[in-house]
């Protein structure tokens, strides 16, 4: 009878290990993360400053409104959340022509969204944007 005690312990440390193991691969799943933040866009419109601070050609990160606009021509204007679909972070920095994820390394190309790095595989979501009175304006209603 001694032997079955530790049988079960052993037995109960398994499903415990597998368990917190099925979480760990959970937490760097690729599926989209949007749900981390209550909103991923903004669920307002939202000023976001003046056109000619986004660069023909490329793009400019508002952190705080979690918000990235490009510029693929002059007068035209994309945008998307910053916030990314692997983990739910908000993106760092734009360098060559990608926002980056300072979490795990994903990039997105700013002109269309798509992952163009792993381990994110979902692309940023759109949002609407449009000039105003002489200022970006980005949510519903852009």
């Amino acid at each position: 009878m001694s032997g079955q005690p530790a049988a079960r312990r052993t037995v109960l440390k398994g499903a415990a290990l597998a368990g917190a193991a099925g979480l760990g691969v959970a937490a760097c799943s690729t599926d989209s993360k949007l749900g981390h933040a209550e909103t991923p866009t903004p669920t307002a419109p939202v000023a976001l400053g003046a056109p000619d601070e986004v660069p023909v050609g490329g793009a400019k990160l508002y952190r705080e409104q979690r918000v990235m606009v490009s510029c693929p021509a002059k007068g035209e204007y994309k945008a998307f959340s910053a916030q990314c679909t692997h983990a739910g972070c908000v993106l760092d920095k734009i360098e060559d022509g990608h926002g980056n994820c300072p979490c795990h390394g994903s990039r997105f190309d700013v002109m269309t969204g798509q992952p163009v790095h792993g381990p994110a595989t979902v692309p940023l979501p759109a949002v609407p944007v449009k000039v105003k009175d002489g200022r970006l304006v980005a949510g519903p209603d852009a």
